[in-house]
């Protein structure tokens, strides 16, 4: 059910909690300013399009959304995916491919499906964060270096290279500022963590800038001054072949939102001991979207940072979110223009702490560390995320994770003919019964599932002299699909041929029965063959022997 946090945290809210959230507000809000301008322009896009997308996002967000403390607006994660958007199909482009995410991220919240994202691989999601913490290290030496080239190439490779080809005009001056906006956003933490380090690196480094005329690039030298009121909004226009070139994208930014929005939810989670709606979650992060693409914003998300920010500041409720938005729009409409004098290299800084943040250094060397088909799920998707393109490797990703963990599903599945000795069962379990001749007994362990299925096959040709009665004991088989299904079907089939009688014992598994019942198995071997204990199965095949 579609119900926001909101309407639970003002049945009982206290005058105190209120200050508290109007403190961590204007806190989160000031502190969201300057790194709204920094992931716009890192995407390809002019920094108002951060400060729009901040503030209504960020708005929708609190208001609608299924946690209590979800600070949302523009995160580095989406960098690399709009900026290639920008690229490809140009800002027009962005805004469609935006407004098709929210409505994918509506459905995913209606259909159920936030509880599903907790499933998607962590050897996965490690891999294309911290790639993409090296894509936007490597997008920012341009401005950290002052150097004086045209655009950067999107490919990573290529920019590197052109890197290469234009050292020779550095700007020491923009080296000074980077590296002093570094070393306060830094180290300001350790000293108070009331302040942000990257709004006193941004109120200093600027200062100096204008002070002192430093030959550096700034916003306004480059996009020009930074508009002081919202746009109109404007439905994009949407069509069928539009959609078929954008969906691909429109999927990378639904599920990378819902991803980055759902574990920041968890984190939020587990700081205030709380417990968010992950569909209702997914639902306003939807809304937010295609309002954002509606007044020319970029896509938006939970954010980590800003939302820990939120709750180490005091704020409980989404009325804390609701005063971040309304202070962003403050700040544009009266001190925006102040903004258009922040110098590049300043927030080139800024998105390299945010590079570093986001590597997660420790918990790569940590996977890599572990088993090997982790490690190859995790270096692929970095691989790809840094190499190739994101959609990609969340794709390949996927799929590699799945064909590996079939793998080992295959691995600890297994199908044996069970060994007797002066015609008694070795199972411990069953010493006391006697295996009458003229029965083979075979037993299934792990999901007989398309990967295992062949293993099944294999053993049941080692039977060289049918038996009368043939069981097989599925005690240990939790999950059965189509092609295992197929599998005992072909088994019946053979068997009836050869006038073996087919019985299947222990089948307890409430998946395994179903399945058997939706295919008809249970009626066309007999409901009186197919036991629930090898007691009774054994007594079937005495039965069988005796007629």
């Amino acid at each position: 059910m579609f119900k926001p946090k909101l309407i639970d945290t003002l049945k009982n809210y206290r005058k105190d909690q209120f200050f508290k959230d109007v403190i961590a507000g204007i806190i989160v809000g000031v502190v969201a300013l300057p790194l709204a301008i920094a992931f716009a322009i890192a995407s390809g896009v002019s920094p108002e399009k951060g400060i729009f997308t901040a503030i209504i996002a960020g708005l929708i967000i609190s208001v609608l959304g299924g946690s209590r403390v979800q600070i949302g607006g523009p995160t580095g994660a989406f960098i690399v995916v709009v900026y290639g958007i920008v690229q490809q199909f140009g800002i027009n482009g962005l805004i469609i491919a935006t407004f098709i995410a929210g409505v994918l991220l509506i459905i995913m919240g209606l259909t159920k499906l936030g509880s599903a994202i907790k499933y998607i691989p962590y050897p996965l999601i490690i891999g294309f964060t911290t790639g993409i913490a090296v894509i936007i290290f490597s997008s920012e030496v341009k401005d950290f270096l002052g150097l004086k080239m045209g655009s950067v190439p999107a490919d990573f490779v290529s920019k590197w290279l052109a890197y290469g080809q234009h050292l020779s005009s550095i700007n020491l001056y923009a080296i000074a500022i980077g590296a002093f906006t570094l070393l306060v956003v830094f180290l300001l933490p350790k000293i108070t963590h009331k302040v942000p380090g990257s709004l006193i690196a941004i109120i200093l480094t600027t200062f100096a800038v204008s002070f002192f005329h430093l030959p550096v690039e700034t916003i306004g030298s480059r996009f020009g001054p930074i508009p002081s009121s919202l746009p109109y909004p404007v439905i994009p226009g949407v069509s069928f072949a539009t959609v078929q070139q954008l969906i691909r994208p429109a999927i990378t930014i639904a599920l990378l939102g819902s991803i980055e929005s759902l574990l920041s939810a968890v984190v939020a989670d587990g700081m205030i001991g709380g417990n968010h709606r992950s569909n209702t979650e997914l639902i306003a992060q939807g809304i937010a979207n295609i309002c954002s693409s509606i007044f020319g914003g970029i896509p938006a998300t939970g954010a980590i940072a800003r939302t820990a920010t939120n709750i180490k500041n005091g704020g409980r409720t989404p009325i804390a979110g609701i005063i971040h938005a309304l202070t962003l729009l403050v700040i544009m409409l009266f001190i925006g223009k102040w903004a258009a004098l922040i110098p590049m290299a300043t927030l080139a800084g800024i998105l390299i702490v945010v590079a570093w943040n986001m590597s997660e250094l420790e918990n790569f060397i940590s996977v890599f560390k572990g088993s090997k088909s982790d490690a190859a799920v995790l270096l692929t998707t970095f691989g790809l995320t840094v190499l190739v393109d994101l959609t990609v490797a969340i794709e390949i990703g996927m799929i590699l994770a799945a064909f590996l963990f079939m793998r080992k599903m295959m691995q600890v599945s297994s199908v044996e003919q069970t060994v007797f000795t002066s015609n008694r069962v070795s199972d411990e379990l069953f010493e006391s019964q006697v295996i009458p001749d003229g029965v083979d007994v075979f037993e299934i362990n792990g999901p007989l599932f398309f990967g295992a299925a062949y293993k099944f096959k294999d053993a049941m040709k080692v039977i060289e002299k049918p038996a009368r009665v043939l069981i097989i004991r599925m005690g240990n088989v939790p999950v059965i699909d189509a092609t295992g299904i197929r599998v005992l079907k072909e088994v019946h089939i053979t068997t009836k041929k050869q006038g073996t009688k087919l019985i299947l014992a222990e089948v307890n598994s409430l998946q395994v029965t179903g399945e058997l019942k939706k295919a008809r198995l249970l009626f066309q071997i007999g409901k009186a063959n197919v036991k629930d204990t090898f007691e009774n199965a054994l007594a079937r095949a005495n039965d069988i022997l005796s007629e």
